[in-house]
């Protein structure tokens, strides 16, 4: 999506983390675009950036075939910043030199800064960071000055100040950098000159334009999940084509409590019969019977959530383009960039050939869920939707470990309600990013009055994260969770145990599948 205010062009060699650079930038209030590695540098110039950052990613420099940009952006005239990948580029490609170090760097990595220059303004001393290599800048490019350093790297930052060129071996834009959002502003205010005047009002009005730009007077069929994502497209889509939307609510039989009957009481006056209802619940529980892969889950559940759309869509008659809620987390991490898969998404991925439709919306494509919440409410959506916790597509097949039945989804779906509502109840909605409970495998003695039990144990994940990248286990003080868990084991039949996952994102994932 373009605009013409500010812009920041990123050049993505591969980093998992490209658009969360883009994201840090946006949280500033500057226009960020991404655009491959190696667009041209005519390109980039007739863009107008204001600056141009360089990803990191998971090549050598040194490998023969490694990702290059072209170098005709270092005559641009338009200050650079380098990040990991980036600023080892950098300096290979100014004739500086890169080794492999004695001693590589992984996780957090104090600091200390030297010489503060212009990137580095207002950071003294040490500084906490987070550094992820297998290489370094040993020898800096001619005119570079060292800013800062770590016990195993001498060159930890550096700046051209003359021809405004910088480089950071760490990450500034993940939060174990704690004091990353400062460099970004030095870069972007300090050295770029950018006023930040990019809103989430202009991203609405520009995210319209371009739908009715794409879609023109075609029908439009969107799968409503009822989630924040969704509703906000749904949302979006209306105030863009009025009646051209059709949207679909495929009750899968996989929801949270009471989730159907929610959805249909918000949706109904907005989209009138335009809002179609789908039960699908029996079709789906038969599809998973005897699963226990979580990779497979999620392929049978995709499989099936597209054929009730194709299907539907030939029922109601011309329906030209599927509009999906896919946001960037989704995008990241259906596969890395090295191609491995780490869990696929039900709407990520190309469409069936069979398929009745001439392409895919995808409004939010480029947002995180704190910027699709801040999207919710300048569009005017109910509070309690755009704050609910996030909900994945293939719903609670994926907090069931194990195959799945409608006894265990009656027990995931009751504890899960409990645990929102104290949750909720606590003052603690806004602070957890997301929450939910799993049914685990496991089963274990216990025992319930005077009788000897064998049942289910439930585990209750609760985390706070800005960008879902990352993400910290949440603190919920003892006794909400005391309350949490008494509520579940007196209340939910089968249950005899409640646990606490306590475990941050790195190494394990938000969802247990």
């Amino acid at each position: 999506m373009k605009s013409k205010r500010d812009l920041i062009v990123l050049l993505d060699f591969g980093a998992q983390y490209s658009q969360l650079i883009a994201r840090r930038v946006r949280a500033e209030q500057v226009y960020c675009e991404i655009v491959p590695y190696n667009t041209p540098a005519a390109k980039i110039a007739a863009m107008s950036p204001k600056g141009i950052i360089f990803s990191g990613g998971p090549a050598s420099v040194l490998d023969v075939g490694s990702p290059r940009c072209d170098e005709a952006i270092f005559d641009l005239g338009v200050p650079i910043l380098g990040i990991c990948y980036g600023m080892q580029l950098m300096a290979h490609m100014l004739h500086g030199k890169v080794e492999i170090p004695d001693e590589r760097e992984y996780g957090q990595v104090e600091v200390e800064v030297k010489d503060e220059g212009q990137l580095l303004q207002g950071l003294k001393g040490r500084i906490k960071t987070w550094m992820s290599h297998t290489l370094q800048v040993s020898v800096p490019p001619q005119g570079f000055n060292i800013l800062a350093t770590t016990a195993h790297c001498d060159c930890a930052a550096f700046e051209n100040r003359e021809r405004r060129f910088y480089g950071l071996q760490f990450h500034p834009e993940v939060t174990h950098t704690p004091r990353g959002k400062e460099i970004f502003k030095n870069f972007l205010f300090n050295i770029c000159g950018c006023s930040g005047d990019w809103q989430m009002k202009s991203y609405a009005d520009e995210a319209i334009a371009a739908i009715r730009q794409q879609v023109g007077d075609k029908q439009v069929l969107l799968g409503l999940s009822g989630g924040v994502d969704s509703s906000v497209v749904a949302t979006l889509l209306h105030k863009a084509v009025g009646d051209q939307l059709t949207a679909v609510f495929v009750n899968h039989g996989l929801m949270r409590k009471n989730e159907p009957e929610e959805i249909e009481a918000v949706f109904r006056p907005l989209l009138g019969e335009k809002l179609i209802m789908v039960d699908a619940s029996e079709r789906f529980l038969a599809k998973l019977a005897g699963v226990t892969d979580p990779e497979t889950k999620r392929k049978i559940i995709g499989s099936e959530f597209i054929e009730v759309f194709a299907e539907t869509a030939r029922s109601l008659g011309r329906l030209d383009f599927l509009a999906q809620g896919t946001i960037y987390p989704d995008v990241v991490e259906s596969s890395s960039a090295t191609g491995t898969v780490i869990k696929s998404h039900h709407n990520v991925g190309g469409l069936p050939k069979d398929l009745p439709f001439c392409g895919i919306v995808e409004p939010l494509r480029l947002l995180f869920k704190d910027e699709v919440r801040e999207l919710g409410t300048e569009l005017g959506l109910p509070e309690h939707m755009v704050w609910r916790p996030p909900f994945p597509g293939p719903g609670l097949a994926i907090r069931i470990i194990g195959d799945i039945t409608a006894d265990k989804l009656l027990i995931v779906r009751e504890s899960d309600a409990i645990l929102r509502e104290e949750i909720v109840a606590s003052g603690l909605g806004r602070e957890a990013s997301q929450y939910f409970t799993v049914l685990t495998g496991l089963r274990s003695v216990g025992v319930m009055g005077d009788e000897r039990s064998y049942d289910y144990t439930i585990a209750i994940r609760a985390v706070n994260t800005d960008d879902f990248m990352t993400a910290d286990w949440l603190k919920i003080p003892y006794d909400i969770l005391d309350k949490i868990s008494r509520r579940i084991v007196n209340e939910v039949r089968h249950v005899n145990r409640v646990v606490y996952d306590i475990t941050s994102k790195p190494p394990a994932s938000i969802e247990w599948e």
